[in-house]
């Protein structure tokens, strides 16, 4: 099960790695609430998600997965092994920490009181900036339209809420409780998942197996960083541990 980050989609967040993964796995990828095709809400909560996770599952008749999780993924991945342990095989955790914080204005404008009636007053043109915030760093006009069609179905007001949540989030009390074989693949050049809280996650929890990526936070978009090779021997590493 492939839980993507914040403000990405399903495709977005796992293109690369689709073709790779697939070759060994039965692989899902979800679009959370108000990200893409995910179901809309008025109030995105993370637990939520990491039950809709379960319900896509049930649906799919599947009934033990490994959760992928990547940034505000693995929050949703953690919770779907504490809030349905017997549904986990083992956990994936990319380039996401046990507690965050926001170093970034567009984050922090998003946790501001209003900034939730402000996205439901102009959707539009809250969702125009957070697209083109996305789209700075992209130079390819097919691959900015890619961007542009994956977005289009986002909520900014959900959007705004999940920000919260993930900035509200922490599993720092319970992590070490994780009991599911871990590997955690880390970005060793993120500078918004800070890797020190990457490499605390995995120390954290008993037994995790680091996976590291000489790349920043957007390496699962790169094939040139080598995210989708330790993605894939982070989750053989966890299938084998977990047979």
């Amino acid at each position: 099960m492939l839980l993507h980050g914040l403000g990405a989609t399903g495709r977005l967040n796992w293109l690369t790695a689709f073709a790779d993964l697939a070759e060994r796995y039965h692989v899902v990828a979800v679009d959370h609430r108000g990200h893409g095709r995910g179901i809309p809400t008025r109030r995105f909560r993370l637990m939520d998600c990491a039950d809709d996770v379960v319900a896509v599952a049930d649906a799919l008749g599947i009934q033990k997965f490994i959760a992928v999780g990547y940034s505000m993924g693995g929050p949703i991945a953690k919770l779907c092994w504490s809030r349905h342990p017997g549904r986990v095989r083992g956990l994936v955790l990319c380039a996401t920490a046990r507690h965050f914080t926001s170093r970034y204005p567009v984050l922090t404008r998003a946790v501001l009181p209003g900034a939730v009636v402000g996205a439901r007053i102009a959707p539009k043109l809250v969702m125009s900036q957070i697209i083109e915030g996305m789209l700075r760093d992209i130079s390819s006009p097919e691959a900015k339209e890619y961007v542009r069609r994956e977005m289009s179905g986002a909520d900014p007001a959900a959007l705004a809420q999940a920000t919260r949540a993930v900035l509200r989030f922490s599993s720092r009390d319970w992590a070490s409780s994780i009991e599911v074989p871990t590997a955690v693949v880390i970005t060793t050049r993120d500078t918004i998942v800070p890797t020190r809280r990457q490499y605390a996650l995995a120390a954290a929890i008993p037994g995790a197996k680091q996976f590291e990526v000489d790349g920043d936070h957007f390496a699962c978009a790169r094939k040139q960083t080598g995210f989708v090779q330790q993605l894939v021997a982070a989750c053989d590493h966890v299938n084998l541990a977990a047979a």
